[in-house]
């Protein structure tokens, strides 16, 4: 979704929800602190005054939504900045609020309710002091840098210079970082310093004394034919030059500062309560993840009765396995036994593969309107997966030569279950995320505000949906593979006890593992990164499930209705159709096209 990296990669990172907005734009709109009602006719331009700040805040999301405007150059992101951009969006939301709601069609009512709040959260985000943390244990501004080779187009001279133009930005790029992570080490705010251990790696493998060892590299290796043969040698030297005074400079100061005073001065403390005014922020978190108004005390209870009723039918799957031992000697049995690993990270791939082909089979029976991009699976890159979760969806560029991604974690293969491999499928591809982001981005008639809104409730709550999906779809066919699809709802459900456990109730790393470690069949490994990532990234995990649980409610009230009427196709039609909004808007969608009786 970012992003501390770049916003249209599918991860939130934890400076932003919805925008990854970050550079420099004059002031937005001051003259648009209306006290006066707007009228519909404002409404377009408001979305057109927030897109181009957007884009213009961060070209490194203008460059992933396809907009290039701004290819060479990188986010300003001092503290005045952050500051000057908070106050926009204050000017932004007044005049979202005054507007007629009453004069508004259904669509329009729906956009300014969803940019009001998606303005109110990333206010909040600032005035909690997010951007002070640019980092989680799985991703940073650094990381998303790293993308560039993959995010930025490569067909003319032009598009070489932009590129480095920016690789020769990012040492003032990394400076402007840490100016503003030093005020936040001041201020008491850092990552907890243990999650800190091997994230070093992620900085360190860009330190390459050869230009050509580096991911940077990767575009100068095969100039497209626009590229006249008179330009190369030049943009060869130019690049060289850039990867050695740009990139690894500023990997290299990123990494003397991470060394000799932040993971020194990183608090000992893990929940977000221990964060100046904690229990506010991580309050404002659960709001901002779950699109709800709930309190983390009620979602710890909602995630504790999914766990008891989760774990009766994981019992269950083991008598019907015939295996002879406890629930504790069946998951070690899957964690040891060699036919559940792959033996090398082809065969991993390579399965992960045809699981996704199969799924794309089924898909036509299953939904309605289906995208027309499409995607590939690779192995999560190199310098990521230590420290990184099994897999990730990664969104294209619209208009783009590039395919969605689903990465595939190859690191660790003793970690990696097969028959965890069909859900995490399903979860990170189709009919999960990559059905759903390709779609949102082809709703054209909807404004670039709403087809690139990032709602994890949503997006998340979705693709764990999408994985039950495979119940019908002919997946989950042997006790094995059934018991791993179980494991990822019951990894999701842990997850709402372990976030705010971490986050509000005092609870231990330890703690956290091993409540993860009794529950699922995860592996040691990943029960690891997995905590070490609640722990950076407060609220986050709460979205999957409480999605997941809103869109079960409303197939069943949809089910019940309708009867013999319950069309799949057009329920999952309905869901989809308006691309991410709020678990609230969803719901009233969904029961408005039930009450017309599936007319539509």
């Amino acid at each position: 979704m970012r992003r501390a990296a770049s916003f249209r990669s599918g991860v939130l990172s934890l400076l932003t929800v919805l925008f990854a907005a970050r550079c420099t734009l004059p002031d937005a709109g001051s003259d648009a602190a209306a006290t006066a009602t707007a009228q519909p006719a404002d409404h377009t331009a408001i979305l057109d005054d927030v897109w181009e700040f957007e884009l213009r805040e961060d070209p490194l999301f203008a460059t992933g939504a396809g907009d290039h405007r701004y290819d060479d150059r990188l986010p300003a992101v001092t503290l005045a900045d952050e500051s000057r951009r908070a106050e926009s969006r204050r000017t932004f939301l007044a005049r979202v609020q005054a507007l007629d709601s009453t004069a508004l069609d259904e669509q329009q009512r729906i956009t300014r309710a969803m940019l009001a709040r998606q303005l109110r959260d990333q206010i909040g985000e600032y005035e909690h002091g997010a951007h002070f943390i640019p980092f989680t244990a799985d991703d940073g501004f650094h990381i998303g840098f790293a993308r560039l080779p993959g995010d930025m187009q490569f067909g003319t001279t032009t598009d070489y210079q932009n590129y480095i133009a920016r690789l020769r930005a990012f040492p003032s790029y990394v400076d402007q970082e840490i100016a503003v992570i030093r005020e936040g080490l001041r201020r008491g705010f850092s990552m907890p310093r243990i999650v800190l251990d091997g994230y070093d790696v992620t900085i360190s493998s860009h330190i390459v004394t050869d230009p050509g060892l580096s991911l940077f590299w990767v575009p100068f290796t095969d100039f497209p034919g626009a590229v006249p043969a008179s330009e190369r040698e030049r943009l060869l030297t130019e690049g060289r030059a850039a990867i050695v005074d740009g990139v690894v400079a500023g990997y290299a100061a990123l990494l003397t500062f991470w060394n000799d005073e932040y993971v020194p001065a990183a608090r000992e403390s893990i929940g977000a309560s221990e964060l100046p005014n904690g229990r506010e922020f991580y309050a404002h978190r659960v709001r901002l993840y779950t699109t709800l108004d709930l309190t983390p005390e009620q979602v710890h209870q909602t995630g504790r009765n999914e766990v008891a009723r989760i774990r009766a039918e994981m019992e269950e799957v083991i008598r019907q396995s015939g295996f002879n031992g406890d629930f504790a000697a069946f998951l070690q049995f899957l964690r040891t036994d060699a036919r559940f690993y792959a033996r090398t990270p082809q065969q991993l791939l390579e399965r992960a593969a045809w699981i996704a082909k199969k799924m794309d089979g089924a898909l036509p029976a299953l939904i309605g309107t289906l995208p027309r991009q499409p995607y590939t699976v690779a192995p999560v890159p190199d310098h990521l997966a230590p420290k990184y979760t099994a897999g990730r969806y990664v969104a294209a560029a619209p208009g783009g030569t590039q395919p969605g991604t689903y990465w595939v974690n190859t690191y660790a293969l003793d970690s990696r279950p097969l028959y965890a491999l069909e859900s995490l499928t399903l979860h990170e591809a189709v009919p999960g995320h990559h059905l759903q982001y390709a779609l949102s981005r082809e709703l054209e008639d909807q404004h670039p505000v709403r087809r690139f809104a990032q709602l994890s409730a949503f997006s998340e709550g979705w693709a764990l949906y999408g994985e039950r999906l495979g119940l019908e779809a002919g997946f989950y066919t042997d006790p094995y593979s059934n018991f791993g699809r179980l494991t990822y709802e019951m990894w999701r459900a842990c997850r709402l006890v372990v976030d705010t456990g971490i986050h509000v109730m005092g609870w231990t790393r330890d703690q956290a593992m091993d409540f993860l470690a009794s529950n699922t069949a995860l592996s040691l490994h990943e029960v690891r990164t997995e905590t070490d990532r609640y722990i950076s990234w407060p609220g986050q995990a709460l979205a999957y499930k409480t999605g997941e649980l809103k869109i079960r409610e409303l197939r069943a009230a949809a089910e019940q209705a309708m009867g013999g009427r319950f069309d799949i196709r057009a329920f999952h039609d309905v869901v989809l159709r308006n691309g991410p909004v709020p678990l609230d808007v969803l719901e009233s969608q969904v029961r408005a096209w039930i009450s017309r009786g599936a007319s539509d």
